[in-house]
């Protein structure tokens, strides 16, 4: 009797050897964030270097920067199934997964952060209804459902999985429908990510972060939706072209990455227009109205001078537009991924000045500089994130029709 490989068919993959030595190194990393982990839950947040200026640090850094790179799901599952740019199916497949991998990973960073994860059921059973935390928690939570049912299908087509007549039926029928989800991601996510710049730009006690806006909703809650829809497909991009590098094999075809990196570029370069307009209003207007001045936020300490500023803006915002919004510079794969991991840069770099910056600035004249390092228990629980990433990347790669093209680009498989 004849066994259905567990592999998909028509692809060629490493010897078990190798993959259970890759895995092996993969695990390593995880158990040591394991680690980590059980000593913040178990002794508590004493195990970090947190303290009264920062009690948000480097975790909540960690959950902003994945959930804004996981948003090339929500805006290449629009791009796909709402706009009908058909071409991006070939890699909406990973785009989810690597969705899934950020925002599971953003809700596990939440649950160490919260030092009490027996009471995490509190936010959702004793809702705040004012706080903007509230409603990001709810909508990660419903994203991450919606990322699940998206990643679903795929798993079912796995060789084993298929010949299972409910699931391949099941996996047939959630396709057609995927379109009803991507809308539904959509709305989930414009929501908590502009929550999560909503939340530092209402701060009026902390002026370097505090923005004027419309009605309660000051402009970071726009922009951080905006940098998310334009940076996490680039994410998406650079996954891709690592994953090619390390499996030795063209998965995705070139019209494929130029489409997306076309969107992506337009979408960063009127960002990085609405962000210079933002940041000038801000220096010249709201920072003067509460008392400072601009190099009041970039000087006498000896992390935060104006280069991070000159870094996120223009290093890693007008370079990478430019590089992307001309076919010349696309087609250049040198100039493609280093503008796709300058702009990934970019928004983990915007993500870290509004959370440890923002607490970092002195407010009244008598204070110094917060400054802070994080405990390795911090460090190695950061790293959790990205050995679980490898992880499921890994198994899906191995085990998962994922790339559409992979065959017909592959041909000696």
């Amino acid at each position: 009797m004849e066994t259905t490989p567990l592999i998909p068919q028509g692809v060629k993959r490493c010897s078990k050897l190798q993959f259970s030595l890759w895995m092996a190194v993969a695990v390593a990393v995880l158990l040591w964030g394991v680690y980590a982990m059980y000593l913040v839950w178990f002794k508590g947040l004493n195990q970090t270097n947190m303290n009264d200026a920062y009690g948000f640090a480097l975790w909540i850094w960690a959950d902003l920067a994945v959930i804004a790179l996981g948003g090339g799901a929500f805006f290449t599952g629009f791009l796909t199934y709402i706009i009908g740019k058909d071409k991006l199916k070939n890699i909406i497949n990973y785009a989810v997964i690597i969705g899934f991998i950020c925002y599971s990973s953003a809700l596990l960073i939440l649950a160490i952060d919260i030092g009490q994860p027996l009471r995490g059921w509190f936010i959702f059973w004793h809702a705040n209804e004012h706080s903007m935390l509230t409603e990001v928690a709810f909508c990660l939570s419903c994203y991450f459902g919606v990322l699940t049912i998206e990643f679903l299908p795929t798993i079912f087509e796995n060789p084993k999985l298929d010949k299972i007549p409910f699931l391949h039926h099941l996996s047939h029928n959630m396709h057609s429908i995927m379109a009803v989800f991507a809308a539904t991601g959509v709305f989930l996510s414009f929501f908590h990510q502009g929550s999560l710049g909503g939340v530092a730009g209402v701060l009026f006690g902390r002026p370097f972060s505090y923005r004027e806006g419309i009605n309660v909703w000051p402009w970071t809650f726009f922009l951080f939706t905006w940098s998310a829809a334009a940076c996490g497909p680039c994410f998406t991009i650079l996954i891709t072209w690592i994953t090619e590098k390390l499996t030795r094999k063209k998965l995705v075809k070139d019209d494929v990455i130029q489409l997306l990196a076309k969107i992506s570029g337009w979408m960063l370069a009127t960002y990085i227009i609405a962000k210079i307009a933002d940041t000038l209003y801000w220096a010249m207007v709201t920072a003067p109205s509460m008392g400072f001045n601009l190099m009041d936020f970039y000087t006498n300490n000896p992390v935060y001078g104006i280069w991070i500023l000159i870094l996120e803006i223009v290093i890693c915002g007008i370079v990478p537009a430019a590089i992307l919004i001309t076919r010349k510079g696309r087609e250049s794969k040198f100039l493609l991924m280093l503008a796709v991991v300058l702009a990934v840069v970019g928004v983990c770099v915007n993500r870290w000045v509004m959370v440890l910056q923002t607490l970092a600035v002195p407010v009244v004249p008598f204070e110094e500089w917060f400054m802070y390092a994080p405990s390795w228990q911090e460090v190695a629980t950061t790293i959790l994130p990205v050995a679980y990433g490898v992880i499921v990347i890994s198994l899906a790669h191995r085990y998962l029709p994922v790339f559409p093209q992979e065959r017909e680009l592959n041909p000696s498989n």
